[in-house]
């Protein structure tokens, strides 16, 4: 048997793939030079005017690509994502992509790149995963401008009596860096301006990023930049940047950032890639505008949202398809034999060991997120992505538990294959949409008060008992009710290795409450953001940062990115 088999990495395959000029990705889909912007030979961004014409076209279909609780051994959503398109189009269903921008901090810290993998992936690889056209830079420096305005008008005299202690704008890095979570500013006497305590988020956690990703225009985005509640002021009544009057500057800073991005994968299937809220601090979905162009120019669209059903899911079909008005296809969850192995107990140093007792224990976890999907009235399907690593007993013992189970599941290995290693995928989607009824209806009312909006997901989605609520979270649930905001749908902040609030507790834990520590305000995003456990805006580097691997050769390539 051979041990020793010689793997391409994701970086050499992209390497080796040949690129059609973005111009003749453009025509495919029905779109001419004048309308869209050039970056490069590759790359281009759709113009407004293009956007604004296809306002006026009827929508295709939307399937959204989700998958089980991460774990360390991967699941290959975006690889999935990207190789179900291009098996899509190999039927002859004229499909696109809409995916997410990859965030640097995970880039150069532990997740590597977000472009897909294998022979499945979206290119350049390398320009997507590092600066690509300049959207994150665009949303750090729109945050950074919002800070230091808010700094300069208290230090010009505080017109709006803004209370310095209750600032709750902070500063954005595309970087993980936890040494800057919690600072100082404003030392060195007057004119260094007046001392307060700040901090930082990722640049992915800013509601600029969200209110990017959520707005429908651009006449829009500034009407959302304006609502943006940045302070409170000394009658702990809410300061908004509108209050302020900045919002016309942060519309400038993100004009060119609000135009999604278009590129395409090995197989040359379009992709528009667009934004990218983190999904356990944020609503985790690439941008509404992404998503409505592509499905306009095709008549499927593939899309994704991040980490598991029970984030980027439930905040893609409570969140995102009321802003953008969305009625999702279908749904695919991804899973793999090595993940439900984990969920199950096994070690990740022991998954190349056959267990079928272990993936049947994790499979618990595939059923909790099927039923959540369901839950929301959605034809699905799961994916099961294969590695090298799974036998024969193993992959029949699953395909046998989702037959028993009444779920549709179908075998993919686009990494190894590309669009030809999903055709079993892209059959039995088309087949379910076909054949299913379509009932979508959201988890909860917007008329529903906060308070009962977050029991209907911990309890729904979770399989939580029930919530608790901290002192401060209860006062600010009464807070946020006075001023008007019970109306919005709510974005739960929660670690994404769990259905619970404990990163610790796999598989389909019972029994359980989930803890709400904090409420944060992201009114212009539209939604009120709901801190549970020690979730962290800020995230740090691992041990070994991915970024120690990374090197660029004599030719100006990238080396050791992935």
């Amino acid at each position: 048997m051979e041990t020793n088999i010689q793997v391409k990495s994701d970086i050499e395959i992209a390497r080796e793939s040949k690129m059609k000029p973005i111009m003749e990705i453009a025509a495919k889909i029905g779109l001419d030079a004048e309308e869209i912007e050039m970056f490069g030979k590759y790359k281009a961004k759709l113009s407004a005017e293009a956007l604004a014409k296809l306002k006026t076209k009827e929508s295709g279909k939307v399937v959204l690509v989700t998958a089980i609780n991460p774990t360390a051994a991967g699941e290959g959503k975006s690889t999935v994502t990207v190789g179900l398109a291009d098996a899509m189009n190999r039927l002859g269903k004229k499909t696109m992509i809409a995916m997410r921008e990859p965030s640097l901090g995970p880039t150069m810290g532990i997740k590597g790149g977000a472009t897909g993998g294998g022979y499945a992936q979206v290119l350049p690889m390398e320009d997507i995963n590092l600066h690509f056209t300049g959207d994150i830079h665009a949303i750090t420096t729109a945050n950074n401008a919002l800070a230091a305005l808010i700094d300069n008008h208290i230090q010009q005299g505080n017109k709006l009596r803004i209370d310095q202690r209750r600032i709750v704008w902070k500063r954005a890095l595309d970087m993980n860096d936890r040494a800057l979570r919690k600072v100082i500013i404003g030392l060195g006497g007057p004119t260094q301006g007046v001392p307060r305590e700040d901090g930082f988020d990722i640049t992915v956690a800013s509601e600029i990023m969200a209110v990017l990703c959520l707005a429908s225009d651009l006449k829009d985005l500034k009407r959302r930049l304006a609502r943006m509640v940045v302070a409170y002021n000394y009658d702990k009544q809410p300061v908004t940047a509108g209050d302020l009057g900045v919002e016309g500057a942060l519309t400038l800073l993100l004009k060119e950032a609000v135009k999604p991005n278009l590129v395409q994968t090995i197989e040359h299937t379009p992709a528009l890639i667009h934004g990218g809220p983190f999904a356990n601090i944020a609503h985790g979905c690439n941008s509404v505008i992404a998503t409505e162009a592509a499905s306009r120019l095709a008549d499927f669209v593939v899309t994704e949202a991040g980490f598991g059903a029970d984030l980027g899911a439930e905040k893609f079909l409570n969140i995102k398809t009321r802003a953008a008005g969305i009625e999702p296809a279908a749904v695919v969850i991804v899973a793999t034999i090595r993940a439900l192995k984990m969920h199950g107990g096994m070690k990740k140093t022991e998954l190349a060991t056959e267990d079928v007792k272990a993936l049947k224990d994790g499979f618990t976890n595939l059923k909790k997120h099927v039923e959540t999907i369901a839950g929301f009235g959605l034809p699905f399907v799961v994916a099961i992505n294969r590695f090298i690593t799974d036998t024969k007993a193993e992959t029949d013992t699953l395909l046998e538990l989702c037959e028993a189970a009444g779920i549709p599941a179908a075998l993919t290995e686009v990494w190894e294959k590309g669009g030809t290693g999903g055709l079993e995928l892209a059959e039995k989607l088309i087949e379910t949409i076909d054949n299913t009824e379509n009932a979508f209806a959201h988890l909860y009312d917007l008329s529903d008060p906060l308070e009962v909006k977050i029991e209907k997901i911990a309890k729904n989605v979770y399989g939580a008992d029930g919530v608790d609520f901290s002192p401060k979270a209860k006062k600010q649930l009464a807070e946020f009710e006075d001023y008007g905001w019970g109306v919005l749908p709510v974005c739960m902040a929660k670690t994404q290795y769990s259905l619970s609030d404990d990163p610790l507790k796999l598989g389909r834990p019972s029994g359980f409450t989930i803890t709400i520590r904090e409420l944060k305000p992201s009114v212009g995003a539209g939604f009120i953001v709901v801190l549970t456990g020690d979730v962290m805006t800020m995230p740090g580097l691992p041990k070994i940062p991915a970024a120690m691997n990374m090197d660029v050769d004599d030719e100006g390539n990238a080396v050791g990115l992935f």
